[in-house]
């Protein structure tokens, strides 16, 4: 198997309601993510994909969401609330059913980027340049 891997950057703001640890607060992040797509050895073609269209569909499916934007957890009442100001005042947010750990964002990039990718492997979110959680099939 050999696999090919695009790198795309977004800034964002998040909080982890209900942490112990400083992500309580309110911070941001520039999030890399490490999209990457498999092709076994004895496929005949002699690219896995065009490097340009694998960082069109990220860019399509993550960036242009997320890029500078408050990340938020439609469950919890508190980030619900910093949202609707954020929002009040003409600003970007992303609502998503859960918390926006590194974990659960490569989850749902992954979920996001299957539909469009085919023979996708994994994708890697790093949260800093030493943290990061990979969502593989």
């Amino acid at each position: 198997m050999i696999t090919v891997t695009k790198t795309i950057k977004f800034d964002a703001a998040h909080v982890l309601t209900n942490h112990q640890g400083l992500c309580k607060n309110l911070h941001g992040h520039t999030y890399r993510v490490d999209v990457s797509v498999a092709q076994e050895d004895d496929d005949a073609g002699d690219m896995v994909i065009d490097f340009k269209d694998l960082k069109k569909i990220a860019s399509e499916v993550i960036c242009e969401r997320f890029d500078h934007a408050f990340v938020y957890n439609t469950g919890s009442e508190g980030e619900r609330e910093i949202a609707a100001v954020v929002e009040r005042y003409g600003m970007r947010t992303v609502a998503i059913p859960f918390r926006s750990t590194a974990e659960n964002l490569a989850k749902l990039f992954f979920g996001e980027l299957k539909a469009r990718i085919p023979g996708l492997y994994a994708v890697k979110v790093w949260e800093t340049a030493a943290s990061s959680a990979e969502c593989r099939e």
